[in-house]
């Protein structure tokens, strides 16, 4: 089954979420679990929840995908802003029980001068802070294309980050073809020695998702710029390959390109022309 969704606004709840999904023929769908540059988030409406639950199981949705805000920065040189990333991570993972068994997706953060090793230590400390032992969540550290001081912009530094981490069987990777491409990862031209890559510095069994984004930057360029499917420097064929590839087909796959609702629409039905 071809696992497709898009990046949705949570204003209206879970299961508006899940019918619109349905209404650009997804079956899963990503979302903020609060203000993407704040720190506010909703109430838990306890009543939609149930009603999204059950139709999770009715609909077909095998899982959906939370992300943090981006506010959320566990490596700052700014205590405040590491005990804020703390407070909100925490208070996410605990919301994220209402929905058990999904996934939370998370941008590892930006030393901002203190150096990759600083950083990986503070992530990993944050993590080891807000991880529990019963959660149901995987929590997904995500593949980033190391603009300015970004950590995880290697698989080398999301292994280091793994091993750190005391329950890091919780832990997952949501690979992002956007980010990787700007990272220099040539999906385009290597996308089986990138696979293998990952599988000998990570293990292929941590990867959970896929945002699948083109890149309006070429090979290497460190600037996290989206584009639409087959309009950006990865291009529909690397495209194709990529979510028919044996390792990432049954993954699910999650668009942030820059799109309206329409957009979406349009992009998943052509993906769908696309798998095999």
């Amino acid at each position: 089954m071809f696992i497709i969704g898009a990046h949705l606004s949570a204003s209206k709840g879970y299961t508006a979420m899940l019918k619109q999904a349905q209404e650009i023929g997804a079956n899963t769908f990503q979302f903020f679990t609060r203000n993407p540059r704040g720190g506010s988030a909703k109430d838990i409406d306890e009543d939609d929840v149930k009603v999204f639950l059950s139709l999770m199981k009715s609909e077909g949705f095998p899982v959906i995908l939370a992300h943090a805000p981006y506010t959320l920065n566990c490596c700052s040189a700014k205590p405040e802003t590491r005990e804020f990333a703390i407070n909100t991570f925490a208070d996410d993972l605990q919301r994220m029980e209402y929905t058990p068994n999904q996934l939370y997706n998370f941008h590892p953060g930006s030393h901002t001068g203190q150096g990759e090793d600083v950083g990986i230590e503070l992530i990993a400390d944050a993590l080891n802070k807000v991880l529990f032992p019963e959660m149901t969540t995987t929590v997904l550290l995500e593949t980033m294309a190391g603009k300015g001081s970004e950590v995880g912009k290697t698989f080398e530094e999301l292994r280091a980050i793994i091993d750190k981490t005391e329950l890091s069987d919780t832990l997952g990777v949501c690979l992002d073809t956007c980010h990787i491409n700007d990272g220099g990862y040539d999906v385009v031209n290597n996308l089986d020695g990138v696979i293998e890559e990952f599988d000998r510095v990570i293990g292929l069994d941590r990867l959970k998702a896929v945002h699948l984004n083109d890149s309006k930057n070429p090979l290497g360029a460190h600037k996290d710029r989206h584009e639409k499917i087959g309009k950006g420097y990865i291009g529909s064929e690397a495209i194709e390959r990529i979510i028919n590839h044996p390792a990432l087909r049954n993954l699910p796959f999650f668009l942030e390109t820059p799109n309206e609702i329409d957009g979406y629409a349009e992009e998943i039905a052509f993906l769908k022309s696309l798998y095999k």
